[in-house]
């Protein structure tokens, strides 16, 4: 009994779906690489959102310009300027990242892996100001994730004791005016002043810490991000060290791997954007 057996041919140019085939041109490492930053994009936002919604229902809030104005090695306050570096040593990264991809493009081993480290040597410097950061606040300022001795004044007063940091008792402040408590040995001095106008004229009240939902957010979310920098810096490592051992040479795709590791870092650089805009600037 003869079989008879019919073949039927595809024309690639017909616009049929084939297995195997790359939808949207790109590869299946990068379209999950994007599903994951899409999905991570979403839980930085759900922060971001609650950081927003909390401090809009609080009747104060730390001022970002007294908060962080310290800078390594000067004097004085200076408003913003260290995070202003960390921010550009990061986004600079973000431009080596940029250069390291091109030269994948052009199978330009040398210039792949030197633009990498630069991008490592980025990451790297933007972990150590953060570590900095960190330590000022909570070694010297005290600020944890139940404390904020950062808080801001809701009515016009007058200071009846002095604290030995710049405030002398008799000082007039106006609503709005920042303070910090500052902790001596195991207590924290919490300032008395007398109300000078209002309802509660010369009532005496105590300074309260801010609120600490400030301290909490502040060192989640930074946190949160911190150790994605951190995890881009060890993969990092790893394709650098990958491509000085020519594992990617050999696979001749135009260094993908470095191209899906460099969506990865620029959505890092992206996302503390809206980080420094919510807790620096606003």
């Amino acid at each position: 009994m003869a079989t008879d057996t019919t073949v039927h041919s595809v024309n690639p140019n017909d616009g049929t779906w084939k297995g195997g085939g790359e939808p949207f041109k790109a590869s299946y490492g990068k379209l999950m690489m994007w599903y994951f930053l899409v999905s991570d994009a979403f839980t930085f936002a759900g922060f971001l959102i609650a950081y927003g919604a909390l401090r809009l229902s609080m009747p104060s809030w730390p001022v970002p310009d007294f908060v962080f104005s310290s800078f390594p090695g000067l004097e004085g306050s200076h408003p913003l300027l260290f995070v202003t570096l960390m921010t550009f040593i990061l986004l600079f990264s973000s431009f080596t990242m940029v250069r390291a991809v091109q030269e994948g493009h052009r199978e330009n081993k040398k210039g792949v892996a030197f633009w990498l480290f630069l991008t490592v040597i980025g990451g790297a410097g933007f972990l150590g100001c953060q570590a900095w950061e960190w330590n000022k606040l909570i070694g010297e300022e005290h600020m944890t994730i139940h404390t904020n001795p950062f808080g801001t004044h809701v009515e016009n007063g007058k200071y009846l004791e002095g604290n030995g940091h710049g405030i002398n008792e008799g000082d007039l402040f106006h609503a709005g005016d920042t303070y910090l408590i500052h902790k001596h040995g195991d207590e924290y001095q919490q300032l008395k002043y007398q109300v000078s106008e209002g309802a509660d004229a010369g009532k005496i009240k105590e300074l309260e810490f801010g609120p600490k939902q400030f301290g909490a957010l502040f060192f989640f979310i930074t946190g949160f991000h911190g150790f994605h920098v951190f995890s881009g810096v060890m993969i990092l490592l790893i394709v650098l060290a990958n491509v000085l051992s020519n594992v990617y040479v050999e696979r001749r795709n135009g260094y993908e791997m470095v191209e899906k590791v460099g969506l990865y870092w620029h959505f890092v650089d992206l996302v503390w954007v809206f980080v420094f805009l919510c807790f620096y600037l606003l």
